[in-house]
């Protein structure tokens, strides 16, 4: 890779360059003096010899202080324009380099500049390029900050409204004066619950991302056995499996696994992914959690045998606000932050997340290392 000249180097360049073509000039003014007056004082010898009478030629013989001033009149003029002839390619750069400061002055930031030559004038233009280009990214990512915030808000305002509305409605129901019988009145109070729980879940979404994204979630770090964390998050969530029909296993080819974490992020982490799998994973009637462990590292993967996930959708679907088209159903429709959470809390790990998905099921396979060498307080932020 060339690397980049120094600032010093390119003055040297350009100040030589210029001393050079004042030589050049100089060059150029004195041997053309020299010629005219070579030339004119022999016109004038031969004048006086041949007896013309020519005042010019009379004035040069006798070395007039007229004639002194006019050759070096003639040699300013000679050395400015040869000097400018010189310079011409560097004033008409600059001028380019003047006019494309003005077009970005001016809000154009298609402008650029060729890069000619090496000294400070093709660095100015390099520099100028690259400036615009960054103003252009930095433009383009507030651009996508401001379109990410109305999409959260969007997506923030429908998603709360659609449970939230199901809430008043039944208890509106339940409140009003008509009589309902109990088994009605419960199926009422059961769905307020569901869909309260829904609107639970969904705002510590929210409040996760926050966080994440305004680097304001620490990182408390100590020794968690995660075989012991997954059958705890398992066993949880066995209302869960049973509501959708579904059996789950857990797999592992060693009894315990003591790894450095936070704890309560692990626990965030692979409830996510667990749930995750109930709510896509109720056609294949099953979900397998596999645990395998080595000396340094230990993969988790979360397998469910329902929804294929398009293979043109899985490179985005760690993306936040991402949902594929099958989540946006009321039964299984989030924010589209979960699996974004899931991937930051990975990285804070220093781990990393993977995930396939055919007919032998989805998988989901995060692998994070034994020890994990982080300070007591780590911040994330969700990229």
């Amino acid at each position: 890779m060339k690397s980049k000249p120094k600032k010093q180097d390119l003055s040297r360049r350009y100040h030589t360059r210029v001393v050079a073509n004042v030589i050049y000039s100089a060059l150029v003014a004195a041997l053309v003096e020299i010629f005219l007056v070579t030339n004119l004082s022999m016109l004038a010898d031969y004048a006086r010899e041949a007896r013309w009478s020519n005042a010019l030629l009379t004035s040069v013989g006798n070395s007039d202080t007229v004639i002194v001033l006019g050759y070096v009149l003639v040699g300013v003029i000679i050395f400015t324009v040869t000097f400018l002839l010189l310079q011409e390619k560097s004033i008409a750069y600059i001028s380019r380099i003047s006019d494309a400061i003005e077009s970005i002055s001016e809000g154009d930031l298609n402008t650029s500049i060729d890069v000619i030559g090496d000294d400070e004038f093709s660095s100015m233009a390099a520099n100028l390029n690259k400036m615009v280009e960054d103003i252009r990214r930095l433009m383009d990512k507030e651009r996508e900050a401001e379109r990410s915030k109305n999409e959260l808000i969007t997506n923030v305002a429908h998603d709360l409204r659609t449970p939230l509305t199901s809430i008043i409605g039944y208890l509106e129901l339940l409140s009003s004066k008509v009589d309902l019988p109990p088994d009605m009145q419960k199926k009422y109070i059961d769905i307020a619950y569901s869909k309260a729980k829904r609107l639970e879940k969904l705002i510590e979404d929210l409040f996760g991302f926050t966080k994440m994204n305004y680097g304001k979630l620490s990182m408390h770090v100590s020794k968690v056995d995660i075989i012991k964390l997954l059958g705890q998050l398992l066993e949880e969530s066995y209302p869960n499996f049973a509501d959708k029909g579904l059996s789950y296993e857990l797999q592992s080819n060693v009894p315990a696994k003591i790894i450095t974490a936070d704890g309560n992020l692990l626990a965030r982490l692979f409830d996510n992914l667990i749930n995750n799998a109930i709510k896509y994973g109720a056609e294949g009637k099953r979900v397998l959690v596999k645990v395998h462990a080595e000396k340094e590292t230990v993969q988790v993967s979360v397998t469910n045998y329902g929804y294929v996930i398009p293979a043109q959708e899985l490179p985005l679907i760690f993306e936040k606000f991402y949902r594929v088209e099958h989540s946006r159903s009321t039964h299984t429709g989030g924010t589209g932050l979960g699996l974004a959470i899931v991937k930051n809390i990975v990285e804070m790990h220093g781990g990393t997340i993977g995930v396939k998905s055919d007919l032998n099921g989805t998988v989901f396979t995060v692998t994070l290392q034994t020890d994990f060498d982080i300070d007591k307080e780590h911040f994330g932020k969700l990229g």
